[in-house]
């Protein structure tokens, strides 16, 4: 796949070893073990599109100023076939580099040629990756968290996935333990008061208050028919959990569907603690020595876990001790298991039995501590936790509408949940929101999400999309038709205006890249933003009516260019790209 700024800093840094190996073979330059030119896009491109920094970087080694060795360089430099048009010297020693027409041509055959492949790469072609987002508790409708954690996810895993690898996407489904049994006694309690009035039965103080519970309970009793009747109150119970969890997730995969979300796999917790998973896992710490017993359970050693993992990624002793490091119990005196058991196993399985190469989990803030300690476990299996999972924590989200906190649904009086925020808002004005960094708090404006005007980011991107689109349908009743591949004249396109725009769409494989090294598909957002942005003054300056043939076709080919990386990026974060609006 192309990638044309790669490319150019590839032939920047090989023309300046070129340069000093000529310098150095006709004695300008001395010899020495000089191996790498680097090169980068300078802040200001006023000063060049591309500057290498190797007069600074060889100085010492060259016993040269930096200025001397850059002006041997521009000596024995030959642009000639090259993407660039000049080089010069820029203030202590930068050689920047402008480049030529060919280049600009060339990136817009690239999008013209690979289409709605343009900007994917096989960067990670050859891993195996599962993404692991949202598993929100079954117990209770999804929230904004879940509706953030969802779109990071799912973004994240189609950027992964661009890069070349293989990509699985995940979603961890806690239907056994604590919250289940407590899910159970909540839908328990409010059936006895249906049945018997609200004072009839004490509520547990732990229990799940929401009116979904008491929804629930109605169902429920509408479907047993006999309750309670002489049955005991664990059967109940257990049936309850049942019950609850068949309403529950079908319409967490709906709602998840509707949100343009589909997971290769279900993961279920119940199928660790069936399998012996979970006590093969404790079994497994147990003889590599890093389990106790106490008080009847059975504990494992994180505090000393972490410790040696701090003391490898050099803490000092002192800063060590002044952390609260404190061991975690896997097993209850009662026989159980605990959560953070069951998630060991789970992350065990997830690599020692499906065999991921690296695994991305996407959690919400308030999980931070839980990070080092299931990292830790893994390390004490010999997984490399610490090395092959990785965990991106989101921040909280808040609604507003006109500037004001929203807590409640308009519709409902409840908790906005993710199915009542689609309810007012358009599945991909919500999908393009919460694609925001993850690191960051987030301030979702639902009156700006539905806004039809520039104010609103989906609408003037989408708008730059239908606009190409309105062009290209209205030129073509007049008889300009894009021109077919390779027909187009690219190098009538020199105004500036034209330029910046083909270096936003040579930005797009970068892009990508950069949203899947650092976990951040919100780059994807702001890529768009500014290829909107770059096409809409495009427009305004260059006039494609009224125009030569020539120039007509090559402006027209330059804006279907356009069209195509927009449509890419849409489809990226899994919004659409609209025709007309």
């Amino acid at each position: 796949m192309t990638n044309m700024v790669q490319n150019a800093k590839d032939q920047a840094a090989e023309l300046a070893m070129a340069a000093y190996r000529a310098a150095a073979a006709d004695g300008t330059l001395p010899q020495a073990e000089v191996h790498t030119a680097p090169v980068e896009i300078p802040r200001d491109t006023a000063n060049g599109d591309f500057t290498t920094t190797f007069a600074l970087a060889a100085s010492k080694a060259l016993r040269q100023p930096p200025r001397n060795i850059a002006q041997a360089l521009l000596d024995h430099m030959d642009l000639e076939g090259s993407y660039f048009a000049s080089a010069e010297i820029a203030g202590p020693g930068f050689l920047n580099f402008r480049l030529g027409q060919r280049w600009y041509e060339e990136v817009c055959a690239a999008v013209e040629q690979e289409g709605a492949d343009y900007g994917r790469s096989n960067s990670l072609k050859g891993q195996k990756i599962m993404v692991e987002f949202v598993s929100a508790n079954p117990t209770g409708p999804m929230h904004m968290g879940n509706a953030r954690g969802g779109v990071l996810g799912d973004t994240l895993a189609s950027v992964l996935a661009a890069c070349g690898a293989d990509v699985s996407r995940e979603f961890y489904v806690n239907d056994a333990g604590h919250q289940i049994d407590k899910f159970a006694r909540s839908i328990y309690a409010r059936c006895v008061q249906q049945v018997y009035g609200e004072e009839s039965y004490a509520f547990p103080e732990d229990g799940y208050q929401g009116d979904d519970i008491r929804e629930l309970a109605q169902g429920f009793l509408t479907q047993a028919g006999d309750f309670p009747g002489s049955t005991r109150e664990e059967v109940w119970m257990a049936a309850m959990s049942e019950y609850g969890l068949s309403v529950n997730l079908p319409k967490m995969k709906s709602d998840l569907q509707r949100y343009k979300i589909n997971y290769d796999t279900w993961f279920y917790e119940s199928t660790l603690h069936e399998s012996g998973e979970v006590a093969e896992t404790a079994a497994q710490l147990t003889r590599r020595g890093w389990t106790y017993e106490k008080d009847g359970a059975l504990w494992l050693k994180t505090a000393e876990i972490m410790r040696e993992n701090l003391r490898k990624a050099g803490k000092k002793e002192k800063d060590i001790e002044k952390l609260d490091l404190k061991d975690d119990v896997l097993r209850r005196a009662n026989g159980f298991y605990t959560y953070f058991a069951a998630d060991i196993a789970y992350h065990r399985n997830k690599f020692e039995t499906r065999g991921f190469d690296r695994v991305i989990n996407i959690w919400g803030a308030d999980h931070h501590g839980h990070v080092a300690r299931l990292k830790g476990a893994l390390d004490a299996l010999g997984l490399d936790g610490s090395g092959k999972l990785d965990i991106v924590l989101m921040q909280l989200v808040k609604l507003l509408r006109d500037g004001e906190l929203v807590r409640m649904s308009k519709r409902t009086g409840k908790a906005i949940s993710l199915s009542d925020l689609l309810d007012e808002v358009p599945v991909d004005a919500a999908r393009w929101f919460f694609n925001a960094k993850p690191d960051t708090q987030m301030d979702f404006d639902l009156g700006l999400a539905v806004r039809e005007d520039s104010e609103n980011p989906i609408y003037y991107v989408e708008y730059a999309h239908a606009r190409i689109c309105s062009l290209e349908e209205k030129l073509a009743q007049e008889g300009l038709v894009v021109p077919a591949s390779g027909t187009a004249d690219l190098s009538l396109l020199t105004a500036e205006a034209e330029q910046l725009l083909i270096k936003q769409l040579a930005a797009w494989p970068d892009t990508i890249r950069m949203a899947a090294k650092a976990y951040d598909p919100s780059h994807v957002n702001r890529y768009l933003m500014e290829l909107a942005g770059c096409f809409h003054r495009f427009y305004t300056a260059c006039h494609i009516r009224q125009e030569a043939e020539n120039v007509a076709a090559a402006r027209l080919k330059l804006a279907d260019c356009t069209r195509v990386v927009l449509k890419n990026g849409l489809a990226l974060i899994g919004v659409d790209a609209p025709e007309r609006m």
